[in-house]
């Protein structure tokens, strides 16, 4: 019996643009599906290991161009599909992810993401008007077809197939001589020849193909295997072009872009392995959400064994591709004895090294391509500070890069150590949502007095992963928003001191009228130009108090709130002369005064009406005055 069941409306979409997109690299086409039979091959042979159901068989993919039925077939024999998983896998398109596929698909040359996104398949229709597929599941007595032309519905239906696995029948478009649109090439055997030596040859199962050889003047066809299957790894290093090791990992990994940074290591004595590694120029769609899966590929002498390993890398070097190759691993270890398999943890030790070592030396030799790659993970690395406890801090301490009140380039820690001042007792730093933002800042008075350079932080997770570091090099972290910064001399604190007692009934009166908004009103030290700032005491600052309000579930805290006045700034000097004529205006300006330090803060007026009302009352007073 037969089932019609209709694409969803996301899916029609993503199939109309693929079928009849603009793109010129159709041809990747036969990569997807390819690199799809190897997955299911792949599949059925781990799955072998452990199930004595499913038989053993020479895995191999076949490609089978028919020219007077204008089909090209790709056939394999790995895992198949059952009914369900036929419905599931292949009525729906990019299960995650779709909408951030059709964004990126609508984008020039955008076509080469189609793997990235798992609608590999679909790319089918960029050369075919209409697809069969037959296939068996070896956990299914029946198999079964389906089919469609690729625009509003699919069909599945009982088939009658012997052999486990998946055949995928082209009938490939007309030829449109307008468009200059050659389709009839995806049956010509060089031309299959020469996409597979371009996209598969390191596909570690023969690709066949049935090919005409002519000897002695007859004609007969001949079984050929198109692809090398030589694993790019197990060759030396010497050998290996760049151009063979980014094609290698854009068609493994589902990139379109050559990876920023490849890593190729081997290690023999009492630790044997071969590893394989990519850094990519740029995060995953779905990087920073649930749904991504971060571990290495696992073979023993060639052979597949697992295909994300997790605990060969560590969450901070959770973006880094690539595989492992080590003959010290039984090819019938399980995955639960992967993970306490003491080989692999000392791989992953000596991965982990390798990783920094690679990343600090292009950050010091390569300092464009560490900024591009910076620029797309820094975020995990500060996690990976923050996260359990600060454990890992000093692995990527040196990892990280800032930029400054100086420089709008980032520059190491080291970099700000090495070119601070020798009076500088602390590495200072500022957060905010902006360069031009925190340049603004109040606070910023004293350092351009100074001449100290200021680290700007522009992520939410730098105040957290800064609380983790504590001091860099015997220098402590000090914000320039938080508590006493202590760089003036000591002849400026008594003066400073002395004209607080001088008018600590005005300091009282102001700190009286904000008793709910502030824990102190104080003179400041740091403020050169502007007349009033707002900072915090110890313990949560203030931009992290705005973080955390951001967050889901989000509680009631509050950062310590504490108000300088610049007392050489002429404002200070009126407040003075209010408080000695007409003291009972000083609540309202104490109020206008806070709400003035909050906005320069970019923090939320609670009663935005009556700060305008009294900051109006006191622009008409002026005006009478004057």
């Amino acid at each position: 019996m037969s089932i019609t069941k209709k694409f969803k409306t996301e899916s029609q979409k993503l199939l109309h643009l693929m079928a009849h997109s603009i793109y010129t690299k159709k041809e990747i086409f036969l990569r997807e599906l390819i690199s799809n039979a190897s997955d299911a091959i792949d599949k059925r042979h781990f799955l072998s290991l452990t199930d004595d159901k499913i038989p053993k068989a020479d895995l191999e993919i076949w490609l089978i161009p028919d020219r007077e039925n204008r089909t090209l077939t790709i056939k394999d024999n790995g895992v198949g599909f059952t009914e369900a998983e036929l419905v599931e896998n292949l009525g729906t398109i990019a299960q995650s992810g779709s909408q951030a596929f059709l964004e990126k698909l609508e984008q020039k040359n955008a076509v080469d993401i189609i793997g990235q996104f798992g609608v590999g398949f679909y790319s089918a229709f960029m050369v075919s008007k209409f697809v069969t597929v037959k296939t068996r599941s070896p956990f299914s007595d029946q198999g079964y077809q389906w089919t469609s032309d690729g625009i509003e519905s699919y069909i599945v239906k009982p088939d009658e197939v012997k052999e486990i696995g998946t055949e995928i029948i082209l009938e490939l478009k007309d030829d449109d001589e307008d468009n200059e649109e050659a389709y009839s090439q995806y049956l010509e055997p060089h031309r299959l020849r020469s996409l597979v030596k371009q996209y598969s040859d390191y596909v570690r199962y023969p690709i066949k193909m049935m090919v005409e050889k002519t000897e002695d003047k007859k004609t007969k066809l001949e079984e050929e295997t198109l692809n090398q299957m030589i694993p790019l790894w197990k060759k030396m290093k010497s050998e290996i072009k760049d151009e063979e090791r980014n094609a290698f990992y854009k068609q493994h990994y589902h990139d379109y872009e050559d990876p920023i940074k490849s890593i190729h290591t081997s290690v023999e004595g009492m630790l044997t392995y071969t590893a394989l590694l990519f850094i990519p120029k740029h995060a995953p769609h779905d990087f920073y959400s649930e749904h991504y899966e971060k571990g290495l590929q696992l073979y023993s002498k060639g052979v597949f064994i697992q295909d994300k390993n997790k605990s060969l890398l560590p969450d901070y070097f959770k973006f880094v591709k690539g595989l492992v190759d080590s003959a010290d691993l039984s090819l019938n270890i399980s995955r639960e004895m992967l993970q306490h398999d003491r080989q692999l943890q000392k791989i992953a030790s000596n991965l982990e090294k390798k990783i920094k070592s690679e990343l600090e030396s292009m950050m010091q030799h390569e300092r464009d391509q560490y900024v591009t790659f910076y620029d797309a993970f820094r975020h995990i690395l500060k996690y990976g500070i923050y996260e359990s406890y600060g454990i890992n801090k000093d692995k990527l301490i040196d990892l990280l890069m800032f930029k400054t009140s100086k420089s709008d380039n980032y520059i190491s820690l080291q970099e700000y150590i090495e070119r601070k001042p020798e009076s500088q007792k602390a590495i200072y730093y500022a957060t905010g949502k902006s360069r031009q933002a925190i340049l603004n800042l109040p606070q910023m008075d004293a350092m351009k007095a100074q001449d100290y350079e200021v680290l700007l932080f522009l992520d939410d997770v730098d105040e957290f992963a800064i609380q983790m570091l504590g001091n860099y090099q015997e220098l402590p972290f000090k914000s320039i928003q938080q508590g006493d910064l202590d760089i003036v001399d000591e002849e400026t604190k008594k003066t400073i001191k002395a004209k607080e007692k001088d008018h600590k009934d005005l300091l009282k009166a102001i700190k009286k009228s904000l008793k709910e908004q502030v824990k102190d009103v104080k003179l400041s030290t740091r403020l050169k130009e502007s007349p009033v700032c707002l900072v915090s005491g110890e313990g949560l600052s203030l931009e992290m108090e705005k973080v955390l309000k951001q967050m889901p579930n989000a509680t009631d805290v509050k950062a310590e709130r504490i108000l300088e006045i610049n007392p050489e700034h002429d404002l200070f000097k009126a407040l003075v002369s209010i408080n000695e004529q007409q003291p009972e205006k000083i609540e309202t300006y104490a109020q206008v005064l806070y709400h003035q330090a909050l906005l320069i803060e970019g923090l939320p007026i609670e009663d935005p009406t009556t700060f305008t009302n009294q900051l109006t009352q006191l622009l008409i007073n002026s005006a009478k005055k004057a």
